[in-house]
């Protein structure tokens, strides 16, 4: 079940999956995890720095199937566990907050994944692509889970 909302400089993807919010709290905060699954299909990362804690750095490369880098550093905010991530994409192309709340429902997890950019027209430009590859990445998620 996937829910989208899209207005101004914001981006909002959303989806149940059938794990506790704990399972796929740990399955972004454990870089072993994360970088199996981050990312749209076809990327595979290599995790620089990751340190989830407010004002710990997350850097990584994203590696395109068309053999390109993506070199992408983030900087953490918040990290409330298992309830909240908030982290501010700061390099190189796209700035933006990232708010990612694990809501519980009966033992399900609702992943909301809320992108505030700085500005709408920037947040126009990508929609495009950015709702496409964030439900890649759940289905990812999904699958690195066993949910899928």
């Amino acid at each position: 079940m996937a829910e989208l909302a899209e207005a101004g400089g914001e981006i909002v993807n959303a989806r149940v999956f059938d794990a506790p919010r704990e399972r796929l709290f740990r399955a972004f905060t454990d870089p072993e995890q994360l970088k199996h699954w981050w990312g749209p299909d076809g990327f595979t990362n290599t995790i620089q720095a990751f340190d989830p804690r407010p004002g710990g750095v997350w850097k990584l490369v994203m590696h395109g199937p068309d053999g390109a880098d993506y070199h992408n550093e983030s900087v953490f905010a918040e990290v409330a566990e298992p309830l909240r991530v908030v982290f501010d994409h700061i390099e190189p192309v796209h700035r933006f907050r990232m708010s990612m709340t694990f809501d519980d429902e009966s033992g399900r997890t609702r992943l909301t994944w809320h992108m505030r950019f700085e500005d709408a027209a920037e947040a126009q430009r990508v929609r495009g692509f950015v709702v496409a590859a964030n439900e890649q990445n759940f289905d990812r998620l999904a699958r690195h889970l066993g949910t899928a």
